[in-house]
């Protein structure tokens, strides 16, 4: 699943062809996905301009001059790319259409912007841009990790009295938005952290030690255009590269990489994920 690093990455890859472009003809080739397209989408979204395209936790949203907002989940498998414009230093010519592609955005300037998603666990739904704080699927989503509203001491005022483990209240959305199980094991390591203690059990020191890490690992993984494992791809089409800077994640039984650490990593399951230490760094 895309988390924040990688759906901030389609974002800024997408941004240069959608943002002030209007929507000449949208293509819808099936009824659903995840769940039911909304009604008449094509039509409502068809000569709309977008005004702005932005990121909420793991959601784009796209805000047309009919005032409504499409808001998008990739899933596990959905990509969005860019054709017929420039997208950093290439062009890429328009592809022959596939079968998976289920949603299209063929916009005035000839640029087309295309929704492909094997495996249909991604999402589109149209709301009021003006009620947006309201959607069942962002009205109780936490701060932003790289905002303002995200500081030490509202996460110390989160994680007290709480006898979870730390890994999964920094998945839990409504506490912080976007993370995921790659980036939480990346930060707690950095951060000497075991993901198993308790969330009461973090002191405030640790709290203001973790939290500049958060936003440190999410940043380099943004410049890096995400971590592709297995289907998340840029909107050019390229790999994001910090999966090639993993220190634990997927690294079971490698060395520890901190230096004079002789510890290994240790792979474990939490809540039914994969997390990954190492036992000595991390307490």
């Amino acid at each position: 699943m895309p988390e924040l690093p990688e759906v901030e990455t389609v974002r800024r890859g997408l941004a240069p062809a959608m943002e002030g472009a209007r929507i000449a003809r949208a293509e819808v080739n099936r009824p659903d996905l995840r769940w039911p397209f909304p009604e008449r989408m094509a039509e409502r979204l068809t000569g709309a301009r977008i005004l702005a395209l932005r990121r909420r936790s793991k959601y784009l949203l796209l805000d047309l001059d009919t005032g409504e907002t499409l808001l998008i989940h990739l899933g596990m498998s959905g990509r969005m790319q860019v054709s017929g414009a420039p997208v950093g230093d290439f062009y890429h010519p328009h592809p022959a259409p596939l079968k998976h592609d289920h949603v299209v955005f063929h916009l005035d300037g000839g640029a087309r912007v295309t929704f492909n998603d094997a495996r249909r666990f991604g999402a589109m739904d149209l709301m009021e841009t003006a009620q947006e704080a309201g959607h069942w699927l962002i009205r109780d989503i936490g701060p932003e990790p790289l905002g303002n509203d995200f500081h030490e001491t509202y996460l110390a005022a989160r994680l007290a009295g709480r006898a979870s483990p730390l890994k999964t209240l920094l998945l839990d959305q409504q506490i912080v938005a976007g993370l995921g199980n790659i980036y939480v094991s990346e930060a707690l390591y950095r951060a000497s952290l075991d993901p198993r203690r308790a969330g009461r059990s973090v002191t405030s020191a640790e709290v203001s030690r973790l939290v500049p890490v958060i936003r440190q690992v999410l940043g380099e993984a943004i410049e890096a255009g995400g971590s592709s494992l297995r289907d998340h791809r840029q909107a050019d089409g390229n790999l994001g590269y910090f999966q090639h800077t993993f220190r634990v994640y997927d690294r079971e039984g490698a060395p520890c990489p901190t230096p004079g650490c002789s510890g290994h990593i240790l792979r474990i399951v939490q809540s039914g994920r994969s997390s990954f230490l190492c036992p000595l760094c991390q307490r």
